[in-house]
């Protein structure tokens, strides 16, 4: 875990342990971090690291007061925002709502990320979901593909 208050030396060490522990990686994501995506000297660290390793940055923006645009930008990493969090609340009647909206922004905009939990009722969910998207005109990317084909598209709508 990544935290605020860490030295310098141990942020860096963390990080470098983290991703070596993932073949393939293409970028990262925030899960539980309000207060480091809020931190700007942690963010500093971290979006060091990941232009060194020509990674993304994926914000949940789990915080209003994120600065991960803005330090992304400034190291020249890839930065990406969720446009929808899918299982803030759990019920499947919310998941599909979200879902919903998520298509709205996705034809809104030409594209849209969403961040979900692996929980039952989410997975269940999708489950029946998914099947039905081409014929709604729909495709599942994975985010690196978005980043690819269109970055100044998502840089420009992605929320501070």
């Amino acid at each position: 875990m990544l935290r605020t208050g860490l030295a310098g030396d141990e942020l860096q060490r963390r990080m470098e342990w983290a991703l070596s522990r993932v073949d393939g990686v293409v970028g990262v994501n925030n899960h539980m971090g309000s207060r480091f995506t809020a931190d700007r000297r942690a963010m500093q660290a971290l979006m060091a690291e990941l232009s060194r390793r020509g990674l993304l940055f994926l914000d949940s923006l789990t915080t209003g007061q994120s600065v991960g645009r803005s330090v992304s930008r400034a190291a020249g990493v890839t930065y990406l925002a969720r446009d929808v969090f899918l299982d803030n609340d759990e019920t499947p009647d919310a998941i599909r709502a979200r879902l919903r909206e998520l298509e709205a922004v996705a034809r809104r905009d030409g594209s849209a990320i969403a961040i979900a939990h692996p929980k039952a009722a989410t997975l269940d969910v999708l489950e029946a979901w998914l099947p039905s998207l081409a014929e709604r005109g729909f495709v599942l990317v994975p985010v690196s593909a978005l980043a690819a084909a269109a970055p100044a598209n998502l840089l420009a709508r992605a929320t501070p």
